[in-house]
């Protein structure tokens, strides 16, 4: 018989000759530069870190299968840290939670047995990372190194800190990790009931257009049972007014490549047969579907091995097909043409020319580089692409609507002379609130994200808009009206009064035709969102008249004015939001108090809207640290105030409206949460730091202040993360973005006061 040492070795040398063969070859996934994973101190080892990430994600045999352990093993090592002897796997986790799995388990496994995880080909992930909404950029353009993990029996040192890390999860929460809450996904089973005595509304020119709520990435139209759309929830959308939706369109998938690119369509009749069938069902509550197409879509090195005449500039590890080819313009006519024609019921389609994805060469700025586009401008690269994309569809529906934004022209700035070029059968929109001058905590700064705490319109979208408007065209903007990337992880914000400021500033002096009411995230049924329709229509009432409308249908006479005053409390609070690109994008503010703390730095830049780490100067934007934690501190002093409003609203509230005006107290309480953790983990970080720069001219006095200061932050993120858990457990909405999946569970908040524990007993 081998050697223990040995033969570990060979069981995972085997095990991952298997998962290769099995999903694969790894190889082909991205890697980036590969710095080494990091592992948290206040597990004993990555085994046990990996137990309790995936206990109630995935089950106990296939966390078994991954390290080589058995069931039995695995669950032993889970009880032993406090956690419930039986995991509870929400159904839907796999199929809807695959990016959270991704995220969480990131730093834990390599490629190979990440892959076994999911049950995924290693071809699979790779189109995964590419394509579904950034997800490789998410994570941070980089996979950690880490080596294969393996099962080991417990030593004493793990043994006693287990034992530590049941005290603390039983001294803090008691039996609560082994009461059932509400299964995460759950929202989907409730959204998608039928609403009683749904009655259509009457149809409207006037388009309101939201992202779903329940949707998954991937391939909904290759895998109906994924609907994005189901009935209740289109009834719930229809009655606050939305008539068109949207999905992600990828023209290769969607339609028959030609003599061009023979390889692309594969599985695009049936994709289009279940498109049919969902403009059908849509149709009947009185909503269109529109494609959100970008393109062209650009294409791996290796594609081009085949089409070296097409290949344009290259951007990261993609090169883009080039426009300036005739042949890419007809496939991409041709394809539209192709998919308009055979669902002629398709509402139409809505356009960013200059996404983050690489399309046309002049998406990213960088068409000189091509040897046929160089001598162009990009005024006229852009363009073209939009008389392209607007022929393709109207020779297949002369009715359906092109939609185009003008996200992305110009490095986002005027682009006046691109709308000069633009064919006249189009819609132009533009994000409202762009290039909107702000002040927050003394700092100035512009708008350039989508934001609720900054009314618009501003300086960009409406000269942009007067000169479409002038040219016959018609106008619409893009804006969010339930939440933004200022914090997505709970469906709406109770600010009304921000969002009627702006829904009446855009109907009374834009002139508009559409509003595209939310990105991916946004898009759940709200009264936020019924303001939109409530307030289009004529005679135009006041703001006062419909906040009192909404307020009344929903707290009751007698509560009614509480919400209100709530709303406007909250609102007033959000002015002060320290609202920044990077602030938005990179901010713990989507994780709240499920972020870590790291008693020394860790090395990593935060991601884009994926993971935050400690990187302070990473998420703070033009704002100094004391200066981005203050303002945070400042709209958590204005906002509590209104959270004992909406509490006495519920407790007024009739008996059979105290539900949905406690989810809207819960929003509230979780919002609060979210923005106090920022503050919280920006002063620990800024005391951690200066007190590792420390040298021998700082006193003990002075040591001895930070640390407190130190202290004094993780004691309020323990609060948080107690009071977070609870709220979650009740509602599977919170901590969920539909692109990013969730970004925190439940037991992450567990982990986080463990976390917590730990740092304290090292300071």
């Amino acid at each position: 018989m081998l050697p223990s040492a040995c033969r570990i070795v060979c069981v995972t040398v085997a095990a991952l000759l298997g998962c290769i063969y099995a999903h694969g070859d790894i190889s082909i996934l991205p890697h980036g530069p590969g710095a080494p994973a990091l592992e948290s101190a206040h597990f004993p080892n990555r085994l046990h870190e990996f137990v309790w990430r995936n206990w109630n994600v995935v089950p106990p045999e296939k966390i078994a299968a991954v390290v080589g352990a058995s069931a039995d093993d695995i669950t032993a090592m889970a009880v032993s840290m406090g956690l419930p002897e039986v995991a509870q796997i929400p159904p839907a986790m796999r199929e809807r939670g695959y990016v959270s799995i991704i995220r969480r388990n990131w730093h834990l496994l390599p490629y190979a047995q990440l892959l076994e995880l999911l049950d995924m080909t290693a071809e699979h992930l790779d189109v995964m990372l590419r394509e579904e909404d950034f997800l490789w950029v998410k994570l941070g353009r980089t996979k950690p190194a880490v080596e294969p993990l393996h099962y080991t029996a417990p030593d004493e040192a793990a043994k006693k800190r287990v034992a530590e890390i049941r005290g603390v999860v039983e001294a803090q929460f008691g039996n609560a990790l082994a009461v059932e809450g509400e299964p995460r996904f759950d929202f989907v089973r409730r959204l998608s009931t039928d609403v009683p005595d749904f009655e259509r509304p009457e149809s409207t020119d006037f388009q309101r257009i939201v992202h779903s709520y329940v949707a998954v990435f991937g391939d909904p139209l290759l895998d109906p049972k994924l609907d994005p759309y189901p009935d209740g929830f289109l009834q719930r959308l229809s009655e606050g007014g939305i008539n068109g939706v949207w999905l992600h369109a990828v023209l290769r998938d969607l339609a028959p490549g030609g003599a061009t690119f023979p390889e692309f369509g594969e599985g695009h009749d049936v994709r289009l047969k279940n498109l049919r069938a969902m403009v059908d069902r849509a149709e009947k509550f009185g909503v269109k579907i529109y494609l959100y197409i970008n393109e062209p879509r650009g294409m791996p090195a290796d594609f081009f091995e085949k089409h070296p005449e097409l290949a344009g500039v290259t951007s990261g590890e993609l090169t883009a097909l080039c426009t300036s080819v005739p042949e890419v313009r007809q496939w991409m006519s041709d394809s539209l043409a192709h998919i308009f024609t055979e669902v002629p019921g398709l509402g139409g389609i809505y356009a960013i020319s200059a996404s983050e994805n690489l399309t046309n060469c002049a998406s990213h700025g960088g068409w000189k580089a091509c040897p046929r586009c160089k001598d162009r401008s990009d005024d006229e690269i852009l363009a073209e692409v939009v008389s392209v994309l607007e022929e393709g569809v109207h020779r297949g529906n002369p009715d359906a609507n092109v939609l185009i934004s003008d996200w992305g022209w110009k490095g986002h700035g005027d682009s006046l002379s691109v709308i000069e070029k633009l064919p006249e059968d189009i819609w132009l929109m533009s994000v409202s609130e762009w290039h909107l001058p702000i002040e927050r905590g003394g700092i100035k700064s512009t708008v350039g994200e989508y934001s609720i705490s900054s009314v618009g319109p501003g300086p960009r979208a409406v000269p942009h808009w007067k000169l479409a408007q002038s040219m016959g065209l018609k106008t619409g903007t893009e804006i969010q009206f339930n939440n933004t990337c200022e914090i997505a992880t709970v469906p709406y914000l109770p600010v009304m009064d921000l969002v009627a400021e702006h829904c009446n500033n855009l109907l009374t002096e834009a002139n508009l035709d559409a509003m595209f009411i939310g990105w991916t995230m946004g898009g759940h049924p709200s009264p936020n969102i019924e303001l939109a329709q409530r307030l289009s229509r004529s005679p135009a009432p006041s703001i006062d008249t419909v906040l009192n409308e909404i307020a009344t249908e929903r707290y009751g006479v007698e509560g009614a004015p509480l919400a209100r005053q709530a709303w406007t409390q909250m609102s007033d609070a959000f002015r002060e939001y320290p609202f920044h690109i990077s602030v938005v994008y990179t901010c713990p503010v989507q994780w709240g108090s499920a972020n870590p703390l790291y008693l020394t730095s860790t090395g990593y830049s935060a991601t884009m809207w994926g993971i935050p780490y400690d990187n302070i100067d990473g998420w703070r934007g033009p704002y100094p640290r004391d200066i981005f934690a203050a303002q945070f501190e400042k709209v958590v002093d204005g906002w509590r105030p209104g959270i004992a409003l909406l509490e006495q609203a519920v407790k007024t509230a009739p008996e059979g409206m105290k539900t949905q005006v406690a989810t809207d107290l819960r929003y509230a309480k979780a919002a609060a949460n979210h923005f106090q953790a920022v503050a919280n983990q920006s002063r620990f970080v800024t005391a951690r730091d200066a007190l590792a720069a420390a040298d021998a001219t700082m006193s003990d006095e002075e040591k001895a202040k930070l640390r407190g200061e130190m202290k004094t932050a993780v004691e309020s993120e323990i609060v948080l993360a107690k009071e977070l858990y609870t709220l979650v457990k009740e509602d599977s909405r919170i901590g969920f973005e539909p692109s990013c999946q969730y970004f925190y569970l439940p037991m992450d908040l567990v982990e986080k006061v463990v976390n917590c524990q730990w740092i304290l007993s090292q300071l």
